[in-house]
C-alpha cells in the first residue's frame, strides 16, 4: 500500500504498514481520502531530526482522528526509527494520536517504542532533502513566514479499505 504526498516542494511516496498498524493506517488513509491533509503546513521542522505535518489548523496543536478526538498507539517492537524516512504518528503522550505525523531525517532510536511507526519513504528523497533545507525559526522550529511548505494533496495508489 502506498500514497504520495504532493507538497509545494515536490512529491514524497510512502509505503504504509497496513498489516502491522491497521488502525493507524485506516485513520491516515481515511483522512487522506477526504482531503483532510490538503493545505496542512509542515509546522515543525528540525534539521537532522524530523519534519511534522497533519494539523489542519496549522498551529501544531490541532487535528483529530476519524473516530473523533484521539486513538491508541500501535507500537510494534519490529517497527523502529532506524533510518531516514520513517513515518510515525506525532502525539502528546501515550494513546493521544490524532492526525499529525512526522517523517524522520535520520535514525532516531530515542523515539523507539514511544510513537506508532506506520510507514516509510520509498521515493521522493530529494523532496525530503528540500524540506530539511527550508529556513525555520531556530527558537521554535516553525517555518519562516513566506517560506512555508505544505501538503497540496495526497494520492492513494491502492486503497485496501475501498470495497
Amino acid at each position: 500500500m502506498s500514497v504520495t504526498l504532493h507538497t509545494t516542494v515536490g512529491d514524497i511516496k510512502l509505503e504504509l504498514f497496513c498489516e502491522a498498524c491497521p488502525r493507524t493506517t485506516e485513520n491516515f488513509l481515511a483522512l487522506a481520502g477526504t482531503d483532510y491533509y490538503n493545505g496542512c503546513l509542515f509546522i515543525r521542522n528540525i534539521k537532522g531530526f524530523m519534519v511534522q505535518t497533519g494539523d489542519p489548523t496549522n498551529t501544531g496543536k490541532g487535528g483529530e482522528c476519524i473516530w473523533g478526538g484521539k486513538f491508541g498507539d500501535e507500537i510494534k517492537e519490529d517497527l523502529k526509527h532506524k533510518a531516514r524516512g520513517v513515518v510515525a504518528m506525532a502525539n502528546s503522550g501515550s494513546n493521544t494520536n490524532g492526525s499529525q505525523f512526522y517523517i524522520t531525517y535520520a535514525a532516531q532510536p530515542s523515539l523507539d517504542l514511544k510513537y506508532s511507526v506506520f510507514g516509510k519513504v520509498i521515493d521522493g528523497w530529494e523532496t525530503l532533502d528540500a524540506l530539511e533545507r527550508l529556513p525555520v525559526n531556530p527558537k521554535n522550529h516553525k517555518p519562516v513566514q513566506g517560506k512555508e511548505a505544505k501538503i497540496e494533496r495526497v494520492t492513494i495508489h491502492a486503497n485496501p479499505l475501498a470495497g
